[in-house]
């Protein structure tokens, strides 16, 4: 990928996890990037729907590899799980709350105002509960409530401004899991 196309895709996850996608503006993803305002249009004509299209799929990949990693970590499972969830609860208050859910912003904001952008956050998450089926022998049901759990343990962290919800969630998915 070209680099002023890769900074202007990190700049934009980086924003909207932080702020949201209506709260973000083409500016200030060209700011925050620091590549030419040119590339910006160069490389996303279709503008900010495209940029946020391309920008869940982007962080899908991003971080169906970050799970891939870490469930790498331990042979079993259940541990693995546990140990992505605490080291997610360690990120997200190390942000001060500002991030943990690359995609969560982006998917609840385009519902029911950009198809394109919540078409991309559907095939992302697609992506990363793909990732997690990979540890369970191809086991999506499972996969997908493991995805949800953190997700919604990713965002009840940021809400209370504690790491507890994601360290809570990681000791039942991991007694949950070990029981199967």
């Amino acid at each position: 990928m070209n680099p002023a196309k890769q900074q202007i895709l990190e700049a934009a996850a980086r924003l909207f996890e932080k702020q949201g996608y209506h709260a973000t503006g083409l500016n200030e993803i060209i700011r925050e990037s620091g590549a030419p305002k040119g590339s910006l249009y160069y490389y996303f004509p279709d503008g900010k729907e495209q940029i946020g299209a391309e920008t869940a799929l982007w962080s899908a990949g991003e971080m169906a590899g970050r799970i891939r990693q870490g469930l790498s970590q331990a042979e079993h499972p259940a541990e693995a799980v546990r140990l992505l969830a605490l080291g997610i609860a360690d990120a997200v208050e190390a942000s001060g709350f500002a991030a943990g859910g690359p995609l969560m912003m982006l998917a609840a904001e385009s519902v029911t105002r950009s198809e394109r952008v919540n078409a991309a956050c559907r095939e992302a998450y697609r992506q990363m509960q793909a990732a997690f089926a990979e540890t369970f022998s191809g086991n999506d049901d499972l996969a997908g409530f493991v995805l949800s759990t953190l997700e919604g343990a990713i965002l009840l962290s940021r809400v209370q401004h504690s790491g507890e919800p994601l360290r809570s969630a990681a000791q039942h998915l991991y007694s949950y899991l070990k029981a199967r």
